[in-house]
């Protein structure tokens, strides 16, 4: 009896699942399309791609993509692709798998609902200069090698889980924040790492080490939705040498409110994560 019920809902799952398989095969890639661009219109964004398909046996693919808002295009990719899980689908469990070729670079990583949802997501060979997101939200010149990974679960309204990122050879001019000019730079190499619970994301550790100066930014920020909407508390300090302090010298000027002693500027960075603004 046992194996008679075990066939029977082994039988079950798979014909659920050609269904599945045969519905997004028989519906027309313009109607997927429409349901992205609504999805993220609704979010505030707006989602362009010259190609977009069906990635068999159970996805959907895009090429040249462009995702952005008011301000302009803050994501570019190659290629990107969203497939469903088949194994973790038989098992009951609806869970996506996504990637995205951005230049010589690329993004990856898992989506899972349910009671305990999960994300995770892994960058590698990213190259900052790819993501357009720095120049039409800050209007900076932003270079360098971007790794970064991170996993998170997700019950009811409590986020949780760690991320990490690595820069290496990173090169920032023209940063302004809410019209603030921040010193041009140039950093050997960036470590940061996030740890989130109970709805809360802490910046445990973010250094920037360069020639002549090194930087820390601190603080914390609520997980909302859209992300974007998340208020900031950051502090951002900035420890130039003498020498990097006297090359420029006008943007220290600006900033000299912000000196809390000799050759350590501290700033506190508010607003939001898709606008942050120094008070």
């Amino acid at each position: 009896m046992a194996r008679r019920w075990g066939a029977i809902a082994a039988g079950t799952a798979c014909a659920l699942l050609l269904f599945i398989i045969f519905v997004v095969i028989f519906t027309p890639s313009g109607v997927m399309r429409g349901v992205v661009e609504r999805a993220l219109d609704n979010a505030g964004y707006s989602f362009r791609a010259t190609g977009f398909g069906k990635a068999l046996p159970l996805g959907i693919n895009a090429r040249n993509v462009e995702i952005g808002d008011y301000r302009g295009v803050l994501f570019r990719a190659d290629y990107a692709e969203v497939r469903v899980r088949l194994l973790l689908l038989l098992a009951g469990k609806a869970s996506l798998s996504y990637s995205a070729d951005l230049g010589g670079g690329r993004v990856a990583g898992t989506f899972s609902s349910g009671k305990k949802g999960e994300f995770t997501f892994a960058l590698s060979r990213v190259r900052l200069e790819d993501i357009p997101f720095f120049a039409t939200a800050t209007g900076a010149h932003v270079k360098g090698d971007l790794g970064a990974e991170g996993s998170f679960t997700v019950s009811g309204s409590n986020l949780a889980g760690k991320g990490r990122l690595e820069i290496k050879g990173l090169e920032l001019s023209g940063v302004k924040i809410s019209g603030m000019q921040l010193p041009d730079a140039a950093y050997d190499n960036v470590r940061g790492a996030l740890q989130v619970t109970g709805g809360k994301a802490v910046l445990e550790s973010a250094t920037l080490q360069g020639e002549g100066i090194y930087a820390r930014i601190s603080g914390d920020f609520p997980v909302m939705t859209p992300l974007g909407a998340s208020p900031l508390n950051l502090t951002l300090e900035i420890l130039p040498k003498p020498g990097f302090l006297e090359k420029q010298k006008l943007v220290f000027l600006l900033l000299a409110r912000y000196l809390v002693s000799p050759g350590n500027y501290r700033i506190p960075i508010q607003g939001t994560l898709a606008r942050p603004a120094i008070q």
